[in-house]
């Protein structure tokens, strides 16, 4: 058994697959229309037929206080590998991404907390 799929909720499709594709480097996958809203997922370009992001929307009545409730308390949606945390925090930082918390190594693992400007917070790690 392996993850094909995972979900991140997002506010606004199209935003977020810019801020998913143009400025984290991810690359599209699926784009099928589904009334008002898309089945559109994203993938890594290190594992093009590897485990998809689905960037669901956000409209069932649920989503909107559990996300909130996890940015309230600083809890990231997902999490993603990175080589380097520190040269990740200077390549998104230049580019204007937010973060919640800049690089911090606890042990053999180092990450940093990113707001991906569609109502959650990223993590991207690195372990030695």
């Amino acid at each position: 058994m392996r993850i094909h799929l995972t979900t991140v909720h997002v506010d606004d499709q199209e935003v977020a697959l810019r801020f998913y594709t143009d400025v984290l480097g991810f690359l599209p996958k699926h784009d099928v229309p589904l009334g008002t809203d898309r089945w559109l997922t994203v993938v890594s370009p290190d594992a093009p037929e590897g485990t998809e992001l689905l960037l669901e929307p956000s409209g069932h009545p649920a989503v909107p206080p559990y996300k909130t409730a996890l940015v309230n308390d600083g809890i990231p949606a997902a999490s993603f590998a990175v080589d380097d945390v520190r040269a990740e925090y200077e390549r998104l930082s230049g580019l204007g991404v937010r973060f919640t918390q800049e690089p911090l190594t606890m042990g053999p693992v180092t990450t940093a907390v990113l707001d991906d400007t569609c109502g959650n917070l990223i993590q991207i790690l690195h372990t030695a």
